[in-house]
C-alpha cells in the first residue's frame, strides 16, 4: 500500500508570497501562517504514519503467531477403525450378575449368600481375579481356611500381585494366623503340593456334602408329597407304602 506524499514547506511559502502580493499585505505574517499550516499537516502525517505502522506491526505479529501455532501443534491422531472387542475373562466378568450381587451380600455381611453368588460367578467366569479374591476373603471370615487358601492361590496364579494387601487386609486376618501361611508366603503366596491337595480334597468333600444335602431335600420333598396325596385320598394306604419303599430304596 503506497503512502501519500506530504505537501512540501516551500509550496506553502510560495503561496503565502503570492497571497501577500494579491492582497497587498506584508508577506512576513503570511509566511508565518504558512509555516504553522505546514507544521500542522506534518504532525497529522506523522500520527497517521504511526497508526499505520502499529496496524502493520500487529498484523505481522498475528501472522507470525499463526504460523508458529501451525508449526508446533501436535499432529492430529487419525481415528482408528473400531476393533472387535476382545472376549477376555475380565471383560466378560463385567456383565457377570453374580459378581455384583455377591459383593452386595458381602457388604451386608451375608457371607453364605455372598459365597454362593461368587461360586456361581466363577462357574461363568473362572478366570476372574476379583471373584477369587472376594471369595477367598469370604471363606477366611467364615474360617474355612482350605477354601480360602485355594482361591487366594488361584487369584495369584491369574495375576494378582498386591502382596501387601494380602499381608494387611483385615478380612484375611484368620488366614495369616494359620500355621500354613508362612509356607504359603514363602512360596510366593501360592500353595505347595501338599496344601494344594488338601484344598482340592476339601472342595471335593464340600461338593459331595452339598450333593447329599440336595438329595436329602429332594427325597424329603417327595415323601411329603406322597403324604399329602394320601391325606387327600388320591393314594390308598397300600399305594402310599409301596411308593414310599420305592423312594427309600433309591
Amino acid at each position: 500500500m503506497s503512502q501519500r506524499r506530504g505537501i512540501p514547506l516551500a509550496f506553502y511559502i510560495v503561496m503565502a508570497i503570492i497571497a501577500a502580493n494579491i492582497f497587498n499585505v506584508s508577506f512576513v505574517p503570511m509566511v508565518i501562517i504558512a509555516g504553522l499550516i505546514a507544521m500542522f499537516n506534518s504532525s497529522r502525517k506523522k500520527e497517521r504514519n504511526q497508526r499505520q505502522n502499529r496496524r502493520t506491526s500487529a498484523r505481522n505479529e498475528q501472522r507470525s503467531r499463526t504460523r508458529t501455532n501451525r508449526t508446533t501443534a501436535p499432529p492430529r491422531r487419525q481415528s482408528r477403525p473400531n476393533s472387535p472387542a476382545r472376549r477376555s475373562g475380565n471383560n466378560f466378568s463385567k456383565s457377570n450378575p453374580f459378581k455384583k450381587s455377591g459383593i452386595a451380600k458381602y457388604k451386608e455381611f451375608d457371607l453364605d449368600g455372598a459365597i454362593a453368588d461368587f461360586e456361581q460367578g466363577l462357574a461363568i467366569s473362572e478366570g476372574d481375579v476379583a471373584l477369587h479374591w472376594n471369595i477367598a476373603a469370604a471363606y477366611s471370615l467364615t474360617e474355612k481356611k482350605d477354601k480360602a487358601f485355594f482361591h487366594l492361590n488361584r487369584a495369584v496364579e491369574l495375576g494378582f500381585n498386591d502382596f501387601e494387601k494380602i499381608q494387611t487386609h483385615d478380612d484375611l486376618a484368620y488366614l495369616r494366623i494359620q500355621p500354613e501361611f508362612d509356607d504359603f508366603k514363602a512360596n510366593g503366596y501360592k500353595l505347595g503340593a501338599k496344601q494344594a491337595r488338601q484344598s482340592r480334597e476339601s472342595k471335593r468333600l464340600d461338593a459331595s456334602e452339598q450333593t447329599e444335602n440336595l438329595t436329602d431335600d429332594i427325597l424329603l420333598s417327595q415323601l411329603n408329597k406322597l403324604a399329602e396325596l394320601r391325606k387327600k385320598g388320591l393314594l390308598s394306604e397300600q399305594e402310599f407304602v409301596t411308593e414310599r419303599k420305592k423312594l427309600l430304596r433309591r
